[in-house]
This record gives structure tokens, sequence and C-alpha cells, in this order.
């Protein structure tokens, strides 16, 4: 095979590649919401999140230092916080946010955003965690 037809034929697929990935990526991102991740230090058996945080959105990811998952932390009616563990409670697999709720990519378990159990295999809800609000902050007990 001529050298520049081969040049021409390798450039043209990696531009077909590319140009899919693109399409693909974009279309992955559009599906899941954007909620903001914050990455916090954990002091004792509690984290503290400013509540300005909650300034771009009533939810935000909590991502403990030293954890393997995260929290989600929602801002509810008359200024009470709801803390969800985001671990699956069927294998313990990490969950990921979906427009519904939450996700397990494992097997398929779906919580809704109160952490009640929407569909299987997953039988119990999520864990939740005590919240106090200080001045200008609110607090999470990691510990029961």
């Amino acid at each position: 095979m001529n050298t520049e037809r081969r040049k021409f034929i390798k450039s043209s697929c990696n531009f077909c590649l590319m140009a899919a990935g693109g399409f693909l990526l974009s279309e992955l991102s559009a599906c899941s919401p954007a909620v903001k991740v914050l990455k916090v230090p954990v002091s004792g058996n509690t984290v503290t999140i400013p509540l300005n945080a909650f300034a771009s959105g009533p939810q935000l990811i909590v991502r403990p230092s030293g954890w393997y998952y995260d929290i989600a932390v929602r801002k509810k009616e008359k200024n009470t916080y709801e803390a969800l563990f985001l671990q699956c409670t069927h294998q313990q697999n990490q969950l990921v946010v979906d427009p519904h709720g939450y996700k397990c990519n494992l097997h398929g378990s779906q919580f809704d955003e109160d952490g009640k159990v929407v569909k299987g295999p997953a039988g119990r809800p999520l864990k939740r965690f005590n919240t106090t609000i200080g001045p200008d902050q609110l607090i999470i007990q990691l510990k029961d």
C-alpha cells in the first residue's frame, strides 16, 4: 500500500476516534447533574462545612480526607440538612449522583434523594449522619 495513502487512512481514523470520543464525553457529562464536591479534613469524629458552600445549590458531595466513600449533603426546608453515606447497602460499592438520587454502578441499585431504596438488589436505605448547625457552619457527626 502507498505510504501516503496509509498516512491518510491513519490520520482519518484518528480524527474519527477523537470526534466520537468527544461526542460521547459530552453526552455522558450531560447525564450527570453538576454537584459541587468539597474535600474536607476529618477532626475527631466530625467534618465541618461552611454554610456558604450551599450558595451555588442545595446539594453538595463531601469527600472526607482518608475516606473511601463520599457523603451527600442536602439542604432541606427550614434550614435543616441531611447527610447520607454514599456506600451501597448491597455490597458496599461507592454510589454516584444521578438525576433522581444515587446509583450503584456495580449491580444497579438505586436510591432516591432521601436515601430510600428505589431499585434493588439493595434492601436497606442509606446510612444517615447526624448534623448540627454551628455559627456559619454545618457539623456532620461521623459516628453514632
